[in-house]
């Protein structure tokens, strides 16, 4: 997984295996500014997007929700005036897995193409 823009999510089961912080820390350079954190002892990735407004936040969050839908992965989505927060993170096993890099980088590369 050198290059993660072209790949595409992979349907995840239950006992898939989770990215650890190591490999994570080796992916960092393709998405350097998320930031792994822990919510009731699963670990996620997240990121904080600013904006000039609420209309060009809310944009945002409608291209999100459409790259989760075609990608059958969902992020949580915090909307409010002039940021967008998105927290990736596969729920099928409660913690981190490639898929949650795939999702962090496609969202960098939706953002340059607004």
């Amino acid at each position: 997984m050198d290059n993660i823009s072209a790949v595409k999510c992979t349907p995840c089961d239950i006992g898939a295996s989770k990215i650890t912080d190591e490999d994570f820390e080796n992916y960092r350079p393709q998405i350097p500014n998320w930031n792994i954190i822990e919510e009731n002892g699963i670990k996620k990735i997240r990121r904080e997007f600013k904006f000039k407004n609420f209309a060009e936040a809310l944009k945002f969050t409608n291209c999100i929700g459409k790259l989760a839908e075609d990608m059958q992965h969902h992020p949580a989505i915090l909307t409010e005036w002039g940021k967008v927060e998105v927290t990736w993170w596969t729920h099928k096993i409660k913690g981190l897995n490639s898929n949650d890099l795939i999702m962090a980088l496609k969202t960098d590369i939706l953002l340059k193409t607004l």
